[in-house]
């Protein structure tokens, strides 16, 4: 079939499901000259999903392999459903946490990992400073101007004398 003559047949299908009284489903089926088009497959296996058990062991096996495990999280598995609680002074640990358990096969993550003060204050302290230096986009202007500016545009003049 040309290229014209698919969307032609794909306009025609569409146009007769949305003015019939059938769903398009049924009308795909009775268009006359219309392909039927097979179910899609999966572009992969489904593996079966580990039950509740297995599933606490992967995330605590995951925990275990990373930095987090000295936070010493615990975690509960109901129903696909993870929780997980504690208390962090990294407060990237929290969404690590999350993920991990995520990428292991729970289906949804309740987290309960609480941010130790120490964390907060160094994270409100990063905030009140500003954007880093690195973080500074081109076109912005700096904060101060650089110190040594002068006396490096001085030593490359000296350099090319």
């Amino acid at each position: 079939m040309g290229r014209l003559s698919h969307f032609a047949a794909v306009a025609l299908l569409a146009a007769s499901a949305w003015a019939g009284d059938q769903p398009p489903a049924q009308k795909a089926q009775t268009a006359p000259g219309a392909r039927t088009a097979a179910p899609a497959s999966p572009a992969r296996p489904v593996a079966p999903r580990p039950s509740d058990k297995q599933l606490e062991a992967i995330i605590r096996a995951k925990f275990a392999k990373s930095k987090i495990s000295a936070d010493k999280f615990t975690v509960r598995v109901q129903g696909g459903v993870a929780t997980i609680e504690g208390k962090t002074d990294v407060i990237q640990h929290k969404g690590t946490a999350t993920r991990m358990a995520r990428t292991a096969g729970a289906v949804a993550v309740n987290n309960h990992v609480q941010i130790g003060d120490a964390a907060k204050q160094k994270a409100a302290g990063n905030l009140d400073e500003g954007r880093r230096r690195v973080q500074i986009k081109r076109g912005d202007a700096r904060s101060e101007p650089r110190q040594d500016a002068t006396s490096n545009t001085a030593q490359t003049q000296k350099k090319t004398q």
